[in-house]
Parts: C-alpha cells; structure tokens; sequence
C-alpha cells in the first residue's frame, strides 16, 4: 500500500457472484475487516446502485475485490467479470481497486460460519459477506494480486 495509496480511512471489499455479491468493510489503520451486507440483485445496474449507496453511506478510500482462481493458480471463470467490476468500481468513483486472490475463501467462510454455530440458510444469507471478509483481511495481511490496477 504505498506510491500514493492511501494509509487511512475505509476500505470496501466485495466477493463477486453471479447472484450475489458479499461485502465487507475495515479500516486501513486497523487493518481488520467485518462482514457488512450481501447484496442480491437481478441486474448488473441494480448491483452497481446498490453498491453506491454503500459508497454514499462508507466513502470509502479504496475497493478490494475478490479475484476467484482455481487451487493450479489459474482464472476461474468469474475472474475476468471480476476484472471489469473492479475496474467499473474505479471508473465510476475514482478510487483504488485491487484485486485479491480469493482461492478458498468461500469454504473457509462455511468452515468459520460453522464454528460460530451458524448453519443451514443462516449460513447461506452470511457466507458471501464473510468471505469478502476474508478477501479484505487478505489484502490488509498484504495479498494484493495485482496492486496497480485491475486488468
């Protein structure tokens, strides 16, 4: 996080689905994410509407979206919609966006829902928030895939 990123404020952190898109929040100077909300929406318009009233409501300094692979490191199918998500979040409220590669996060999200005693659709209606969790505490351990732009 250095040439110009910024050291303090909000992040925002999305694991993208075809469904649903998970978020996340933390603060660059914690360096500690919380679940935040999962965002279904029929529509790639009604996805990015909702997103900017997170970015109205948190104004945050930078974005982190998660970037799926497959365990051999290479894209999963997702990863290039992931791409332009990310370089639409830049685009459209010109700050950062990184990529993170987010391999497993999914089941490590079930796996710590689980341990908390949440399950069944409980869990469904949490999982992707918690996995954009993880995805941001990833970039804050300094998991940046890319870090100077999405491509």
């Amino acid at each position: 996080m250095d040439g110009g990123e910024p050291t303090r404020g909000t992040v925002l952190a999305f694991d993208f689905g075809e469904k649903r898109l998970g978020v996340a929040v933390g603060e660059l100077e914690l360096a500690h994410a919380h679940p935040l909300v999962t965002i279904t929406a029929q529509s790639d318009k009604q996805r990015l509407a909702a997103v900017e009233r997170l970015v109205s409501e948190w104004a945050p300094v930078l974005f982190v979206v998660g970037l799926p692979m497959h365990l051999d490191g290479s894209d999963h199918v997702l990863a290039k919609r992931c791409r332009r998500f990310a370089q639409r979040l830049r685009g459209r409220f010109g700050r950062p966006a990184h990529l993170v590669d987010e391999r497993l996060t999914s089941a490590t999200a079930g796996i710590a829902l689980a341990e908390a005693g949440v399950r069944g659709r409980r869990q469904k209606n949490m999982l992707d928030q918690v996995a954009a969790q993880q995805i941001l505490q990833a970039y804050f351990a300094g998991g940046v895939t890319n870090p100077d732009q999405p491509t």
